[in-house]
């Protein structure tokens, strides 16, 4: 069975943000946020099931004739400049 494609996610809110582990402090945490939420083409940040949905569809009978792409379930940040310069900073 070949490799299906790879989902990239951007300003998702994962446990990792609940639990502190990105050695943040909580304001840092809820600043970075609702910075990416505010930046994000859609207005807010992505959940953990939003990317769930789009490894099940890959994974599904469904995505059977899709091959070598990159699905891009990030909430248009690949297009948003604004949103690019917030993850630099945070890197």
């Amino acid at each position: 069975m070949p490799k299906p494609p790879s989902t990239a996610a951007s300003a998702v809110v994962t446990p990792a943000y609940k639990k502190n582990e990105l050695g943040m402090s909580d304001e840092q945490i809820e600043q970075f946020g609702a910075q990416a939420a505010a930046a994000a083409p859609l207005g807010r940040t992505g959940t953990p099931d939003e990317i769930a949905k789009a490894v099940v569809f890959l994974a599904s009978d469904d995505a059977s004739y899709i091959t070598g792409i990159e699905l891009l379930a990030d909430g248009g940040a690949a297009r948003s400049p604004s949103l690019q310069r917030l993850s630099r900073r945070c890197s």
